[in-house]
């Protein structure tokens, strides 16, 4: 049996390293020899550039065979900028940046949807942010994904490729320590149980953290098993489990107050937490990944995962301010507030404090099957493939606040209303004065929601080489999905199709063209309260765009512009009158985007290696209630920059064993949920690397200039969530 594509990688870049480093010291000699043409192009992709990805079509196509955009971060590329969390990698993605927490804005659209090797079950899923330890690289699908995966916004999928077993022997510790009292440490060993049939990989990850935020710390806590069996040679089996625990001071973190030209109003230290609050999350996931060879040119992959996770939080919610209070509002808080002993100046920040619970059991199986033919002359290679995934979910809300706390309904003895303990305390968000007991507060118990969850998808898919310069791509999916909570039901279904087409000229030339779509099922609180319920939102995508191979395959370059149009998107109704008879939501909403990316990665010179892209975006409404559209402010999408640039250069010191990389990420002027601007920004970063036998030393600076900026906008009275000062990473890491 063939070894999967990620082994034989990883055998060709250990063998591509281990020439590099020997032919180093004669690279002054060698610079006219074949031998070290050959090195710069392993170097180029074994840094930054992955010459395979399955995301786009399920099947091993070369990057050049793919008739749609595809972005893949490297294991190097991870390192180098010594990402520990998603959030560290939206720079490096064309069209992507930040909204909240790990959701992201993607060519114009919020999109907080995952995927792990290629299936459902993303434990982090809420307002945790996935780690990285675990992850070998990061592939982006850009535009709609449904033909592929089902239910998803038409921005793109991002996909993380976990780490497997190797029969490579190796080991590694690391610890690493910066700015923030940061400190932890990694440890991983993978090899051979048993020659060419068994493998292991066990590895462990721990971070402690304390944050420029007030009252903010973080641990992380990471451990992972796995095993690889070649039962025979037709079947591998690979087994997984992780177990992940984080722990969340401080949390749920919301963003800092703004005035509406997007200046922050205080200090971006300003957190609504107390010192007690927090967010924990533990979790346990299993996967079994089969691939098989069933017989001659048919092969199935089968992927089962699943996964148990616990969320609880208690944090204080911002509410707004004082003295954005209308008069009315202020006539009557302002009394209660004074006889409480709460401050009550205009930068006091009304809060309410949130008690949370929530669990979730969810899985899934995805199975595919490849058969490659020849017939008429014409190369055929067919996807057949089917998933289901089902998830239950309970969710219980616990709240404080004086709307609910002075309802003397509330009380047993009503002269506990006016206990100063029983209620949140304002906080002026210039000078703030932490210290409230939350446990005193009274509660008031909202009902617990259960929800269950059913996807299940076929799809079929068939990409032919009609000869040396076309291929075509032809794909159809079919989706059913069941929501329940309580007595609320939804159910649907959606066929998806794509179509795309490659004609290459040359070998270094790829034109590609496609026409994708996607669908996102309604959630249950837009359904209307009767009459028929919401079909899923639709989207469809016409791209194109040039690939192209430079300087002997050592550079790479992708242009693609592409046309969203979103439909079905649900609205209030503007003429809804209560008692009218008339619906209070329509689904009349239509968004459309569109723009361009440019991307371009590898070998600049012998020695710079490095990345760059460019993205420019234009979401906006057009048909429907705009006001009412979901994450817009009127015409203007929110967190939806026209422009953005980001580059990440590395230049190799072989004499010294060294490198150093520089990088920027500039983002255009936005706006907020609240219609708050969002202000520009450029940030820099840089690291050094050097290797000192089994040593490795990495110092990685972040935001040099020491920038403050907001990564994203929220609403007024959240404010925008800020960026992280200058920080500094040192790690030294031992590989056996």
């Amino acid at each position: 049996m063939k070894q999967p594509y990620t082994t034989a990688l990883f055998k060709k870049s250990i063998i591509v390293m281990a020439v590099a480093s020997a032919l180093s010291p004669a690279l002054s000699v060698a610079q006219q020899s074949d031998i070290e043409v050959i090195t710069v192009k392993g170097r180029a992709a074994q840094f930054y550039f992955v010459e395979q990805a399955t995301m786009a079509t399920k099947t091993p196509t070369d990057y050049m065979d793919l008739p749609q955009s595809v972005q893949v971060l490297s294991k190097q590329l991870i390192q180098d900028q010594a990402a520990r969390q998603t959030t560290d990698l939206y720079r490096s993605i064309s069209g992507v940046t930040q909204f909240s927490y790990s959701g992201v804005t993607a060519r114009g659209f919020r999109q907080d949807q995952v995927r792990y090797d290629g299936v459902q079950g993303d434990p982090f899923s809420g307002f945790s942010i996935p780690q990285l330890f675990n992850v070998e690289r990061v592939e982006v699908l850009k535009g709609p994904t449904g033909m592929l995966y089902g239910a998803g916004q038409p921005g793109g999928l991002l996909n993380y490729v976990t780490k497997k077993p190797k029969f490579e022997q190796s080991a590694q510790v690391a610890l690493f320590t910066g700015n923030d009292e940061l400190l932890g440490g990694h440890v991983e060993t993978t090899g051979t149980l048993s020659e060419n049939t068994l493998a292991y990989r066990v590895a462990g990850f721990h971070q402690d953290k304390n944050s420029y935020r007030n009252n903010a710390e973080e641990t992380n806590t990471l451990l992972s098993a796995g095993l690889t069996w070649y039962a025979n040679d037709k079947t591998e089996l690979i087994f997984q489990y992780d177990h992940i625990d984080q722990s969340l001071v401080g949390h749920r973190l919301r963003g800092v107050p703004v005035d509406d030209n997007g200046h922050f109003l205080t200090d971006i230290s300003y957190n609504a937490n107390e010192k007690s609050d927090f967010q924990d999350l533990k979790a346990d996931v299993y996967q079994l990944t089969a691939n098989f060879d069933l017989a001659n040119n048919l092969t199935n992959t089968t992927v089962i995962r699943g996964f148990s996770n616990e969320r609880t939080q208690q944090y204080h919610e911002n509410l707004g301010l004082i003295g954005d209070l209308s008069e009315a509002k202020k006539e009557q808080y302002l009394p209660v507030l004074d006889m409480l002993g709460f401050a009550t100046q205009d930068t006091a920040m009304m809060r309410q404090f949130r008690d949370q619970e929530r669990s979730s059991d969810e899985w899934s199986v995805t199975t595919d099957f490849v058969y490659e033919t020849t017939f008429a002359g014409v190369e055929h290679m067919f996807l057949f493939g089917a998933d289901y995934a089902k998830a239950d979910q309970d969710f219980e809300n616990k709240v404080s606040d004086l709307t609910r706390t002075l309802n003397p309904k509330n009380y047993t003895n009503p002269q506990d209303m006016f206990n100063r303990e029983n209620h949140v305390p304002t906080l002026d968000i210039v000078n703030p004065v932490y210290g409230a007991d939350t446990s005193k507060y009274m509660r008031i118990n909202a009902a617990l929601q259960k929800t269950q969850s059913q996807r299940q998808g076929v799809y079929v898919q068939d990409q032919i080489r009609l000869s040396e310069q076309w291929i075509a791509i032809a794909g159809l999916r079919y989706d059913s999905f069941e929501d329940k909570q309580g007595t609320k039901k939804v159910s649907d279904n959606k066929l998806s199709p794509r179509v795309g087409a490659i004609y290459q000229p040359n070998e270094n030339m790829s034109l590609f063209v496609n026409r994708s779509e996607g669908f996102s099922p309604q959630s249950l609180s837009q359904q209307p309260e009767s009459g028929e319920i919401f079909g899923p939102e639709s989207s469809a995508q016409h791209e194109f765009g040039i690939k192209n191979i430079w300087l002997d395959g050592s550079l790479t370059t992708t242009f693609s512009t592409y046309h969203i149009v979103k439909d079905d998107v649900a609205v209030s109704n503007p003429n809804y009158v209560e008692g009218s008879g008339l619906p209070e939501q329509l689904q009349i909403g239509e968004v459309t985007s569109k723009g361009i990316e440019i991307d371009v990665i590898g070998d600049i010179t012998e020695h710079l290696t490095g990345t760059i892209n460019y993205a420019y975006n234009d979401a906006t409404i057009t048909g429907g209630n705009p006001v009412d559209i979901a994450n817009t402010v009127g015409d203007e999408f929110a967190n939806a920059p026209d422009h953005t640039l980001g580059m990440w250069a590395r230049y190799a010191l072989p004499n010294l064993n060294s490198s150093i990389s520089l990088g920027f990420d500039y983002v255009d002027e936005r706006v907020s949920l609240s219609g708050q601007t969002v202000k520009s920004y450029v940030t820099w970063d840089a690291s050094w690397q050097t290797q000192i036998e089994n040593f490795e030393i990495q110092l990685n600076l972040k935001n040099i200039f020491d920038k403050e900026y907001a990564t994203s906008g929220f609403n007024k009275r959240n404010g925008h969530f800020p960026g992280e000062p200058r920080s500094i990473v040192l790690q030294v890491s031992y590989t056996l």
